[in-house]
């Protein structure tokens, strides 16, 4: 019993890295990219706060939840 119990923490670690190491790339890759003036999904404006704060940026706060929630 404690190896398959090993085994599926072992599963669950690799995939947090993974998780992990994708939202680093993505979050590079954005922070390459300017950030939009308007929502891409709802089109109202992105404060500047929020666009100097996450860079790259395409939504506003209120759709990036909904997206982060897979409700999008």
């Amino acid at each position: 019993m404690t190896d398959l119990i090993d085994h599926a923490n072992g599963t669950e670690t690799q995939f947090t890295e993974m998780a992990l190491a994708n939202h680093l790339l993505r979050a590079s890759q954005n922070a390459e990219k300017e950030s939009a003036l308007d929502c891409k999904e709802c089109g109202e404006q992105i404060p500047e706060a929020r666009r100097e704060a996450s860079k790259g940026c395409q939504l506003c706060i209120d759709c990036q939840q909904l997206a982060d929630r897979g409700q999008l």
